[in-house]
């Protein structure tokens, strides 16, 4: 007696296992921001070079909810190499449309957005074998101010991903 596959199930379970590998992906975590991100505070990634060879695209990914209360965000990120070299810039977001509606994926209050770092206008290549850290931290401050926000809030995780590029 032989026995019938349910293709319905067969289906879904192959379209499921199908989106949920995603091959591209070398380096990918999140840490969260327990209530608001502290001006000093500052998230930390470490991850070794995948190879000197290939092509990546790195981001910064972020989780916020309708608490975030920009159009946009300024991060300063810092790239640490393997022989100690440092490289810092500061970098500004979109974060909401021209109606404050704001950006990213997502069908509650709380949004992803993934977010460029390196890789969009030139192939990224990781020059050097070994470790690198990257250090992201928050440069918010309001309009005609000179210190920066204390505390922002809205921002619940702060991520990092390296893909490698098809």
């Amino acid at each position: 007696m032989q026995k019938r596959i349910n293709t319905p199930l067969l289906a879904f379970v192959s379209l499921f296992l199908a989106i949920s590998c995603d091959s591209t992906v070398v380096y990918d975590e999140y840490k969260s921001v327990p209530n608001k991100w502290h001006k000093d505070s500052v998230a930390t990634f470490a991850f070794k070079a995948p190879d000197t060879i290939s092509n990546y695209n790195l981001y910064v990914n972020l989780r916020n909810t309708n608490d975030y209360a920009f159009s946009n965000l300024f991060l300063i990120v810092e790239m640490n190499y393997p022989n100690g070299k440092a490289v810092t810039d500061t970098l500004e977001y979109k974060m909401a449309a021209p109606t404050g509606e704001l950006l990213g994926s997502g069908f509650t209050d709380i949004k992803e957005n993934k977010l460029w770092y390196r890789g969009y206008k030139s192939q990224f290549k990781f020059t050097e074998n070994g470790d690198y850290n990257v250090n992201i931290q928050h440069a918010m401050r309001k309009n005609g101010e000179v210190n920066g926000i204390d505390n922002l809030e809205g921002i619940t995780d702060i991520g990092f991903r390296v893909e490698r590029v098809q």
